[in-house]
């Protein structure tokens, strides 16, 4: 057996531990497992996460929230509102344009479009509400794009009665695909499920959106109030 020859000539240096003969090897495993900690340290950045299911639910900062935010966001919902914010950045500067425009089934007019509607009103957002600038017998899709056209951003709240609405005016695929590629409207989905508003409208249900299912509404309203404020 090797005996150590620390006690006559020290291991003050790694050249000393590597010409011991009893601890050579301890010396090299030693250093080959302290730089394959920090290469995996380094390399990988460690992510924290408040649950365990398949959806993301890591907490998250948008670029856009102020600090001193209490308004809370997952990392998805992030990646979800940050082309929007870029959307509302570039029409800034229009100052005749409403914050939002809200589209929503003519059903839900005193109820989840109300909510909604007041909820961002109180917080000092100023919304193309369809109750008020939507006449009777007008063609939902048209008032759609004429509302987008005078606004930041759109959402359209997605209910069980919108998706019957939808479902029983026929829209096609390809004027959704025309009024989609303004890239301005978020899907608020409320009360049923983007799977089932998949069934209805495919186009509409492949934007990412926000839903009750997550938020509660109030919550919901603050995320699109920060979204399109632009003040400094």
């Amino acid at each position: 057996m090797s005996r150590c020859t620390a006690p006559y000539r020290g291991h003050r240096t790694a050249s000393a531990a590597a010409a011991c003969p009893a601890c050579s090897s301890r010396s090299r495993y030693s250093g080959y497992s302290s730089s394959n900690s920090s290469y995996r340290s380094s390399s990988y950045p460690s992510y924290s996460s408040s649950g365990s299911s398949g959806k993301s639910s890591r907490s998250a900062r948008p670029r856009w929230s102020r600090a001193g935010s209490s308004v809370m966001y997952t990392s998805t919902e992030v990646q979800t509102l940050t082309p929007f914010r870029e959307t509302v950045e570039k029409r800034a500067n229009k100052p005749d344009l409403r914050d939002i425009f809200l589209c929503h089934a003519w059903d839900d007019r005193g109820g989840a479009a109300k909510e909604l509607h007041d909820l961002l009103v109180s917080r000092g957002v100023s919304v193309w509400f369809s109750e008020k600038d939507v006449e009777l017998g007008t063609s939902l899709l048209r008032e759609i794009d004429k509302g987008l056209a005078k606004s930041r951003v759109g959402i359209v709240l997605v209910t069980p009665a919108f998706l019957c609405r939808i479902q029983g005016q026929s829209i096609a695929d390809k004027e959704l695909s025309v009024l989609l590629a303004r890239d301005q409207l978020i899907p608020i989905v409320h009360k049923t499920s983007f799977e089932a508003l998949r069934e209805v409208s495919p186009m509409l249900a492949s934007r990412s959106g926000l839903s009750t299912g997550e938020n509660i509404m109030t919550d919901i309203a603050a995320k699109l109030a920060e979204l399109v404020n632009v003040e400094d």
